[in-house]
């Protein structure tokens, strides 16, 4: 019997819907449809089968392994009702659906979810009306139904070094490492007339990464993340207005020209599709192009390098930055580094619910 947390059962659902409304919807960066964005879907294809699934008329055909079974749309329709309900229903951890296996066992689905090593949940085949096109689009699937999952997962790699820009007393260091909210930390540093100077990323992997979207990449990163850890402010959004007021990197702004914005949506879709910290990225996508959302009320909305605007925006408006295990990832303590006085901030970005 198949079991899986909310996450995992949303990647069958994402199947079982998008079979049941035969029809791609494409979200704008507030999560609603955009109507003149509407993909007929040609057939699907998941990542961990063999077997793909292709429209006829009312009927859905499985095909793959040298057999065909063909299956009324309704049933499609009526099985998406029923795992919803289960999924919304169900508690946190890992839980069998029985009302559903029969039905998963006829269309071939043997398991939850895809790979761990493959970012491609599910491949959809659109008519794309405009260019009378039938491209194939690769998507990881995000869903609400569950817990929040995260763009960016924190890692010593993801750790960006500061140096204090004033020599502080035993007694001060103490106070600040020994203070856990960081809100505080930091107004303690402004107390003792302190600033932190980026200095670089803990692994210059990471660091040469995000040289390559935008060689002014890592100083604007680390500018953004001493705005979110000296406030209550997590939201990506609010925290580039706020970087644009601040302006660190002294751009020219008398013409109202984005400089953060489009910096960081770039970072954004780099991590979405492909960039980790510890790996050498070349800047070419992995095979998935975007992510199909599972909303809360069951609904799915597509963002993909396909519509890149769409997909930019979407990543811009809904993640944020939180703060990490400090003991698991060693940051948020002022440490000795020769005659300076050094501390780490670590970068970790999740989607808002």
């Amino acid at each position: 019997m198949l079991k899986g947390n909310k996450g995992e059962w949303s990647e069958v659902y994402t199947l079982l819907k998008l079979l049941s409304e035969r029809n791609l919807y494409s979200g704008d960066a507030d999560l609603n449809k955009i109507q003149d964005l509407i993909y007929p879907i040609i057939r699907i294809l998941r990542t961990e089968s063999d077997y793909e699934y292709i429209f006829n008329r009312n009927i859905i055909i499985v095909s793959g392994n040298n057999e065909e079974i063909k299956i009324p749309i309704e049933q499609f329709q009526k099985q998406t009702e029923i795992l919803l309900k289960n999924i919304k229903s169900s508690k946190k951890g890992a839980f069998a659906i029985p009302e559903i296996e029969e039905f998963l066992e006829q269309i071939k689905c043997k398991t939850l979810k895809a790979k761990s090593s493959v970012k491609t949940d599910i491949r959809v085949v659109i008519h794309d009306l405009k260019t009378n096109t039938q491209p194939e689009l690769g998507f990881s699937i995000k869903s609400q139904l569950g817990s929040p999952s995260t763009l960016l997962n924190a890692s010593k790699a993801t750790n960006f070094i500061y140096e204090l820009t004033k020599i502080l007393t035993d007694n001060q260091i103490s106070e600040i490492n020994s203070t856990k909210n960081f809100t505080d930390k930091f107004e303690k540093l402004d107390k003792f007339g302190v600033k932190l100077k980026f200095i670089n990323t803990e692994k210059p992997i990471f660091s040469n990464n995000l040289i390559l979207i935008d060689s002014y990449l890592p100083e604007i990163t680390a500018n953004l993340m001493l705005l979110f850890f000296s406030s209550k402010t997590t939201s990506i959004l609010e925290l580039t207005e706020k970087l644009r007021d601040f302006n660190p990197m002294n751009y020219d702004l008398s013409f109202h020209h984005n400089f953060y914005e489009y910096k960081l949506k770039h970072l954004l879709t780099d991590i979405a599709l492909g960039l980790m910290p510890a790996k050498v990225w070349t800047g070419k996508y992995d095979t998935t192009g975007g992510y199909l959302i599972v909303k809360e009320d069951g609904n799915i909305l597509a963002y993909h390098l396909y519509n890149r605007n769409e997909f930019e925006n979407y990543l811009f408006h809904n993640t944020k930055l939180e703060t990490a295990s400090t003991t698991r990832h060693d940051f948020g303590r002022i440490y000795q580094e020769n005659d300076k006085q050094m501390i780490k901030l670590n970068l970790q970005i999740r989607f808002k619910k």
